[in-house]
């Protein structure tokens, strides 16, 4: 289905959501239509924050707002769902845009496999009547669902669109870039150089999977490494929790601008409780780049600043090569809490693959590592 026709027959003004690459159609029909016009179209920091969004427009409006996700972020939804926008305590209607990754009996990475068998179970549990959208959908069926949804809506309760894939399309082209130059995977190529035997907890998305390939290349063990191939947002709480029962070892959190926007509170607790051994590394390319290249807000706002507020004790932003190499070596070797923004270009090699070794491999190998 054209991803117009389903905008149109949904018949919302109000778009908020985390992009996903199922959902790749629509978060470019939206891009090339708004832009990054707030009142229109506001990338969130994550789904929780969208659902909140999306109840003050209702609240602004008595419209009903659509708010677009991979089904990862159920999770993030299910608070405000549950104890602000059921009908048993503000009924605010909400339609909600789900990716369906993992979708049972289709292959996929194995971070959705599970995922995928609970999405549909999960949107039971909250209560929220769903349609699962595929290449087949009229847009007969798709008008004759919104008549029975919109009783729903009428009655202060949600609503779900599971998309599979490519069932929605689109003609048009978007694409974002932000100026800057370094290659995110040159960046982490040079933080495995100079980290040696420290250990690396490396966010979701293409960092894990570029952090896999470098090891790869110089015939080096995954050991050291742990790759959050899930759970965005979560890396730096990760390397925290090593960090802090692990003093005699470094740790390095290789982060994304999308993923710290994602739970920046884990930025307060870092720079809060951390000791001389953790390393938190943004690469920021101010935008969603594993999920299509969408833009995030972390070219309006300072990261490093940010930092220094939470209480880290060392903050180095870096946009050059000769920089890199100073920064980096610099906090190898200094004993405090540690921030670092690198800015990057967007993108990433055609070839790059995925790890090879599966994530249960790779807990026992690090924790081994860990371990002696």
């Amino acid at each position: 289905m054209k991803v117009e026709d389903f905008v149109q027959i949904l018949g919302t003004d109000f778009y908020t959501g985390v992009p996903d690459s199922l959902l790749k159609p629509l978060c470019s029909y939206l891009m090339q239509t708004y832009g990054t016009d707030p009142v229109h179209n506001l990338i969130a920091a994550n789904e929780g924050n969208c659902v909140a969004l999306a109840a003050g427009y209702h609240l602004a409006t008595s419209k009903v707002a659509a708010v677009y996700l991979q089904n990862s972020g159920e999770g993030n939804i299910i608070n405000p769902v549950a104890s602000l926008l059921s009908e048993k305590v503000y009924g605010i209607p909400m339609i909600f845009i789900i990716g369906f990754r993992g979708e049972p009996g289709i292959h996929d990475e194995p971070q959705h496999v599970f995922q995928g068998e609970i999405t549909l179970k999960l949107l039971e549990v909250m209560n929220i009547d769903y349609f699962i959208l595929d290449r087949e959908t009229t847009e007969s069926e798709l008008q004759d669902t919104m008549i029975t949804f919109r009783k729903s809506l009428a009655e202060g309760k949600q609503v779900a669109f599971v998309v599979r894939k490519d069932a929605l399309s689109y003609n048009g082209k978007f694409s974002y870039a932000n100026g800057d130059e370094m290659k995110r995977e040159y960046i982490i190529r040079r933080i495995v150089e100079v980290s040696g035997d420290d250990i690396i907890v490396c966010t979701t998305g293409k960092a894990s999977r570029e952090l896999f390939e470098i090891r790869e290349m110089r015939g080096e063990s995954h050991d050291r490494d742990f790759l959050t191939v899930g759970s965005m947002g979560h890396s730096s709480s990760i390397a925290l929790g090593i960090a802090l029962q692990r003093l005699d070892k470094r740790v390095w959190c290789i982060d994304g601008d999308g993923a710290a926007l994602m739970h920046m509170g884990a930025m307060a607790v870092i720079g809060g409780t951390a000791r001389g051994n953790l390393v938190h590394v943004v690469i920021n390319n101010k935008a969603h780049d594993s999920v299509g290249g969408m833009p995030t807000v972390a070219g309006k706002i300072d990261f490093s600043k940010i930092a220094v507020a939470c209480g880290y004790t060392f903050v180095a932003k870096v946009n050059d090569d000769v920089s890199l190499g100073d920064i980096l070596n610099d906090v190898r070797t200094r004993k405090e809490r540690c921030f670092v923004e690198i800015e990057s270009t967007i993108g990433a090699r055609a070839t790059l693959g995925r790890p090879t070794v599966s994530p249960q491999k790779n807990k026992q190998a690090l924790m081994k590592f860990i371990a002696q």
